[in-house]
């Protein structure tokens, strides 16, 4: 299988896990110029940009070490394109959640880096 194929089907998995665990699904695979977020999604009273990482094993490293300070930096661009382009209320309490696929295994991590 290509890698779109596998990374649909990996949002897939997630998007099902985030649902089973109380999140609420806004969007998915929202693209701007700085980038994508893989889904957007509503835990009580915070909105949550969530990126999904997959690896097979750790034969290139953790999923989580893939989400490097320059793609902090696209994710929170993009963030901010989303929510200027919804016209979302400024007060708003959002995050940046992780879900991290190692073969079978799910790792949600709340709150995995802050705002640049």
């Amino acid at each position: 299988m290509n890698k779109r194929i596998i990374g649909g089907y990996k949002k897939d998995i997630a998007t099902e896990y985030l649902i089973e665990h109380g999140y609420k699904i806004i969007d998915r695979n929202f693209s701007c110029k700085s980038g994508e977020i893989d889904i957007v999604a509503k835990d009580k009273e915070y909105l949550c940009f969530i990126e999904v990482k997959y690896r097979e094993n750790n034969k290139y490293g953790d999923a989580l070490e893939a989400i490097n300070y320059k793609k902090q930096q696209k994710l929170f661009k993009c963030a901010n394109i989303y929510i200027m382009a919804n016209k979302l209320v400024e007060n708003l309490n959002y995050r940046f959640d992780v879900v991290a696929i190692k073969g079978e295994n799910i790792e949600l991590i709340k709150n995995a880096f802050g705002a640049m």
